[in-house]
């Protein structure tokens, strides 16, 4: 796999989010009945996405003091991707509200950037003694907004 890719955007005068980017490649697992990666993967690639980017934000070490679950996807598809396609994941940070945060991912084709699927995702913050929802400090949103170094 490649080396994820950084870089810095702003969004319609809003906090700025760095977007954060890796590649993968659609195997024959992936396929379903109808000849084309299954919704199911994307949902993967998605949760996939956000996590290469946590773990970058949060080397080994870092990060035994979080807990992240999903509350809620949103997804949308545009476009089938199919076997042997190379794809792109990009993710960035929207809104942190208390525990929660918004995450968004992007995954296109590597070859020709055409979209093929967006997502919006309510992740959240658990304390990983007590499991309870426990807010996002102010140090995790400046990481997650952040460069990685």
């Amino acid at each position: 796999m490649a080396s994820p890719t950084i870089y810095f955007l702003m969004e319609n005068n809003s906090a700025p989010a760095f977007r954060f980017s890796r590649n993968f490649t659609v195997t024959d697992a992936d396929i379903d009945e109808l000849g084309h990666a299954n919704n199911v993967q994307y949902v993967r690639w998605v949760q996939d996405t956000a996590g290469a980017h946590w773990l970058s934000a949060y080397p080994p070490g870092e990060r035994d003091a979080f807990i992240w679950v999903v509350l809620e996807h949103r997804i949308r598809y545009h476009r089938p991707s199919f076997a042997g396609e190379e794809l792109r994941g990009t993710t960035w940070i929207g809104e942190i509200r208390g525990a929660q945060c918004q995450r968004f991912v992007r995954i296109e084709r590597v070859s020709d950037g055409v979209l093929l699927c967006e997502a919006e995702t309510q992740w959240v913050l658990l304390d990983p003694r007590s499991q309870r929802p426990k807010r996002v400090e102010e140090a995790v949103v400046k990481r997650l907004w952040g460069p990685m170094g």
